[in-house]
């Protein structure tokens, strides 16, 4: 069985009232999701100042699912029909049910070694470009947005 990785879900547990967030660590709770990467699970101290979760909206869960699942093979857990979490092998996060998504804001970017295959699977699978694949010192990336109106990244330096 591959190592696990403590997830804290404060807002989402916040929000959402979930029955699994009962955790006695300072009421946030714990969370665990098996990665795939065989990467040792770190402790609190390593985590401390680092991204530890990245929380999206979605105007249709079920959509934004099978999107990211087809294109980025993200593996999720669903809490209530509201709200859904993440697992990219690496980071986590989660989508909340929103009746539109409000653009702007940081822009979050993933990485690939397959640049063109990646544009080829989000244009595939609904999603729109929003920047063609352009070269900047170090590698080259392109903009999509999701499904649901989010724009992210995807850069490779290859």
């Amino acid at each position: 069985m591959a190592p696990t990785t403590i997830i804290r879900c404060v807002l989402a547990c916040a929000l959402f009232a979930l029955p699994a967030c009962d955790g006695d660590s300072g009421g946030a709770p714990d969370h665990t999701v098996e990665t795939s990467s065989g990467d040792q699970a770190m402790n609190q101290a390593e985590q401390d100042r680092r991204v530890d979760y990245i929380e999206f909206q979605s105007t249709n869960i079920e959509a934004t699912k099978k999107f990211y699942s087809d294109v980025f093979g993200w593996e999720f857990t669903d809490y209530g029909p509201d709200y859904v979490s993440f697992a990219d092998g690496r980071l986590t996060g989660g989508f909340v049910l929103a009746p539109e998504v409000q653009a702007g804001g940081a822009l979050v970017v993933l990485y690939s070694t397959g640049l063109e295959k990646i544009k080829q699977q989000v244009m595939e699978n609904g999603g729109k470009i929003a920047r063609d694949i352009f070269e900047f010192p170090g590698g080259r990336r392109f903009h999509f947005t999701d499904p649901s109106g989010n724009e992210l990244a995807v850069w490779s330096d290859r």
